[in-house]
Formats: C-alpha cells, structure tokens, sequence
C-alpha cells in the first residue's frame, strides 16, 4: 500500500493526489501539519517539505518526482505522451513551472487560445502540475485559462482533490 505524506492546503501535494486518483491507485494519507511539522518527516525528506511518497521501502519527496514515478509504476492511463519528443517538451513545461505571476498567467492563457491542454491535445503531468496553483488565482482577464481550469475541474480525480476548499470547487 502507498502511502502519502501529505497536507491537505498544499498545491504540490494536491498534484500527487491527482495523479494517485487519474490512476486509480489505492493509498492512505498522513496528514503532515504545516505550521506545526513533525520531527520524524525530515528524515523522510531532509527539507521537512511534503509530498512524500513512501512504497516497500522506497522515499521519494518532491511532487514532480512523484507524478512521473507514478505514471511509469501505474501505465494506465498514461499521463505522459507516448513520442519521446512529446514527453521531453511536457517536462519542459512543467520544469518551467513558476508560482503563476501575471506574465506566466499572460503565457499559459495565449497558449490555451491555441490548444486545449498545456501541451497540446492531451490532459496530462503538465496540467496536473499547473492546475493546483491556477485554480486559486482570479483569472477575469485569461479566459482561455478560466475555461480550463473548469473542464479540468470537471474530472473526478481532479475534483475529488479540492475538500480543502470551497474556492476550488466553484
């Protein structure tokens, strides 16, 4: 059984829980207190950040480590493109990733006018690794975000993710 530290209000740990849901993978939670956290989660990550997963004996902290073990342990369905050049220009994407500020909002929004998921025709990692920050933004000037921000919300995996937060949901 999976197990994931996490904290219900972090973004990051929201990614994983995505992924854990996209994929159907059974799992069980320890919520990590942000404010107040334990002595015993630095030696699962030195930092002390969460999410961590933790599997037979594998640590793994860091969400953007997690969600691509996750997608090579659990195939199906795949959140990465199959073509080997799709897949490096989603971790592109996602290595760009910055807290949204305006400009990068400006970014995501033009390409949004121009295809339907952040790198291309297909959900996957790259919008699972933007959503849990955007969803919290006002976006009245990006349309095209706000739109995906709803059809992503429309996923089960994706909306059984928010009961943190009545903002996410609306």
């Amino acid at each position: 059984m999976l197990t994931l530290y996490d904290a219900e209000r972090c973004p990051y740990c929201a990614r994983v829980r995505i992924v854990l849901a996209e994929k159907g993978v059974e799992w069980e939670a320890v919520e990590i207190d942000l404010d107040d956290r334990p002595a015993w989660i630095y030696g699962k990550n030195p930092l002390g950040r969460v999410p961590v997963l933790e599997e037979d004996g594998l640590v793994l902290p860091e969400s953007v480590v997690i969600m691509e073990y996750l997608d090579e342990r659990y195939p199906e369905p795949p959140l990465l493109p199959a073509d080997a050049a799709q897949r490096a220009l989603a971790r592109l994407v996602v290595e760009r990733f910055e807290r949204p500020t305006p400009e990068r909002l400006d970014e995501l929004d033009a390409i949004l006018v121009e295809q339907s998921y952040l790198t291309g025709t297909t959900y996957g990692l790259a919008d699972i690794a933007y959503y849990p920050w955007v969803v919290r933004l006002a976006l009245d000037d990006h349309e095209a975000l706000a739109d995906w921000a709803a059809r992503l919300h429309e996923r089960p995996a994706v909306a059984s993710s928010w009961a943190w937060t009545s903002t996410a949901r609306s």
